[in-house]
């Protein structure tokens, strides 16, 4: 198992994207894809047709959002902690996933830089 963690810096205020993750509206114009989000703790969540599925486990408005990410078959849970600083150019978003199966961690890498920080920045620059 092995652990990811990146800033991400975008064009876009913490509030700003804090609701881009969290408002399934707004997820399914930067994903191009059916989303289902709550801010609820405890409710289950799915991004990009169900790529990604888990469930909700923290909010904290603005500042910081807490997910478990199902890979099926794994003992651990994989835990994805995303935390919204304020940046002098927009917002670092701190992405750290935990308990990444070997397998998977180049994929998920990408697609951390590819699909999903990259979709959001593409998002904010075209605002």
């Amino acid at each position: 198992m092995k652990d990811f963690k990146k800033y991400y810096l975008l064009p876009a205020t913490p509030e700003e994207v804090y609701i881009a993750l969290t408002n399934p509206i707004t997820m399914e114009i930067w994903t191009g894809e059916p989303a289902e989000m709550s801010t609820e703790p405890g409710t289950e969540f799915s991004l990009w047709g169900d790529s990604i599925v888990g469930k909700n486990l923290e909010f904290e408005e603005n500042r910081k959002i807490v997910q478990q990410w199902y890979f099926e078959g794994e003992p651990e849970d994989s835990i994805v902690t995303i935390k919204l600083h304020p940046h002098k150019q927009g917002c670092s978003m701190e992405v750290k996933q935990t308990n990444i199966p070997d397998e998977a961690y180049d994929d998920l890498v990408e697609g951390w830089n590819d699909a999903y920080a990259g979709a959001l920045l593409s998002f904010f620059e075209e605002q």
